[in-house]
């Protein structure tokens, strides 16, 4: 087959698909058909047409069965053995599952009720969110939107600032009046909700009292309630006790499937324990892990109802202590973190305190007095430059006339205490003479002289290189390489001594 043939079967084939979908088009109803139904479901005359639980005939034997084990009190004889064998085991779980769907008719109901009312007072569904509510403020009201005011009853199914918004948006309102038949209507809805609500809170008080007896231990730790749920699902309290934790977690568990929808809100491998009210209680990021908890403990308490023991239910009163107990340890705040210290370093201990050896070491290292004068400044005075480049280098107070600190020694005292004394008593000498050894006289010629001050002239001009000579001349007389011995005879014992 070449390639044009293929084309031309495809598009035979893509023919023949739109004429099979046109033809199923055709069969299927219209869209104005359906729209048309939908109104006719919205525009239904009595509640009883989409409300059928409360004259459903399952619904009237269940309850007649729980009237019936109301008025007799259980015996302990019942419930020996399995729990399964109890007669009201069954009940139980019937009655249980029909809280399920009561709570399902009044949700109809409530839609119905608004529906109708809105003709009257449209803005009264936001005012009262919840839907019993609702439904008791619309039985009280009917048309007349006064009574909102001063209406005992009112007073006790809302809040004052609710009837205060309630009755200030009745007075603006835009709704119409209702008829006599639509009036009916609503009161007839508005009774059968309120009735079956009576209804499920009286399951609920025959549940709970039925359940202290068969499983005591199981309902403190999770209600009555979810304790008859869980084990209507895992057919009986037997098979419950046999099933480990991370099971039971999942009993109850709906796997939906959205088709093309996002799975974001649907909550996986959550059952009964996890809507419980007791896992609901908790923060969001805490309800997994408390669930587990939970779970675990529902287990333990299982296996002790399966054999009736602690008929008290002492053992789920310290399940639930201690489950509390582990919640109240989650939710408490972080501690707060302390500063620690740096660790001890691993150089060894050092002397802190300064001893004689440091004190001398100070000295030798410390500023001589030639150093402090220099580093003083007189304020207010422009210095001239040491080296004549414009550096800014000045002698501060060590270059003013009058000081004579430029001629004097300098020896401090770390100095003076390591030379020897015939040392100091030459350098006392020569800064009496000369007033004190500097590079001045070092770098003069043999004809300069200098300014000094001398202890008797005080003010002297003198030549520094006449001592020198003297001291040369004596040198060249007694220690030059040319000089003899001298022959010097002892007095005392008559003997010649080279000197």
């Amino acid at each position: 087959m070449s390639l044009a043939d293929e084309l031309l079967a495809d598009l035979e084939e893509a023919a023949e698909e739109e004429e099979e979908n046109f033809v199923d088009e055709e069969d299927e109803p219209a869209i104005e058909d359906v729209q048309e139904e939908m109104q006719l479901d919205l525009t239904v005359d009595s509640v009883k047409s989409i409300a059928k639980l409360w004259d459903s005939k399952m619904f009237a034997e269940i309850m007649q069965k729980i009237e019936e084990y109301i008025s007799k009190q259980p015996k302990a004889t019942e419930v020996m053995g399995p729990v399964e064998a109890a007669p009201e085991y069954r009940v139980i779980v019937d009655a249980n599952n029909l809280t399920v769907e009561i709570e399902n008719e009044l949700n109809i109901i409530h839609k119905f009720i608004r529906d109708k009312y809105s003709k009257r007072f449209p803005e009264l569904e936001s005012l009262v969110p919840n839907a019993l509510d609702y439904i008791r403020t619309v039985k009280e009201l009917g048309n007349s939107l006064d009574k909102c005011k001063n209406n005992e009853n009112v007073q006790q199914i809302l809040t004052n600032a609710t009837i205060m918004v309630v009755s200030v948006t009745a007075s603006t309102t835009q709704g119409q009046q209702l008829t006599e038949e639509e009036l009916e209507r609503i009161e007839e809805a508005c009774d059968m909700a309120l009735e079956l609500n009576q209804s499920k809170h009286r399951i609920y008080e025959y549940v709970e009292s039925r359940m202290s007896f068969i499983a005591p231990n199981l309902s403190i730790i999770v209600g009555a309630s979810t304790a008859a749920k869980i084990m209507g699902i895992a057919g009986g309290l037997t098979n419950l006790s046999k099933m480990p934790a991370c099971n039971i977690m999942l009993l109850g568990a709906q796997r939906k499937t959205l088709s093309g929808f996002s799975s974001t809100s649907v909550l996986p491998h959550t059952g009964y324990i996890y809507h419980s009210d007791i896992v609901q209680s908790l923060p969001p990021d805490l309800r997994r892990k408390a669930a587990r908890l939970v779970a675990a403990k529902c287990t333990l308490a299982a296996r002790v109802d399966s054999f009736h023991e602690s008929q008290d239910g002492k053992v789920g009163y310290d399940l639930k202590e201690e489950i509390e107990r582990k919640f109240d340890k989650w939710q408490e705040p972080p501690p707060v973190k302390q500063v620690k210290p740096l660790p001890a370093p691993l150089d060894g201990q050092r002397k802190k305190r300064g001893g004689r050896r440091y004190r001398k070491m100070k000295e030798r290292l410390g500023l001589t007095e030639i150093r402090k004068q220099a580093n003083r400044m007189s304020f207010g005075e422009i210095e001239e430059d040491a080296y004549q480049e414009d550096l800014g280098f000045s002698l501060g107070h060590l270059g003013k006339s009058g000081s004579g600190r430029v001629r004097q020694t300098q020896v401090n005292e770390a100095t003076k205490a390591r030379i020897s004394k015939t040392l100091q008593r030459t350098l006392q000498k020569q800064s009496m003479v000369y007033g004190g050894k500097s590079t001045i006289r070092d770098r003069s010629s043999g004809t300069a002289s200098s300014v000094a001050f001398t202890p008797l002239q005080g003010l002297e001009i003198v030549n520094p290189q006449a001592a020198e000579k003297k001291v040369a001349e004596a040198n060249q007389k007694y220690f030059s390489s040319m000089a003899e011995f001298v022959k010097v005879k002892s007095e005392k014992n008559g003997i010649m001594t080279n000197s």
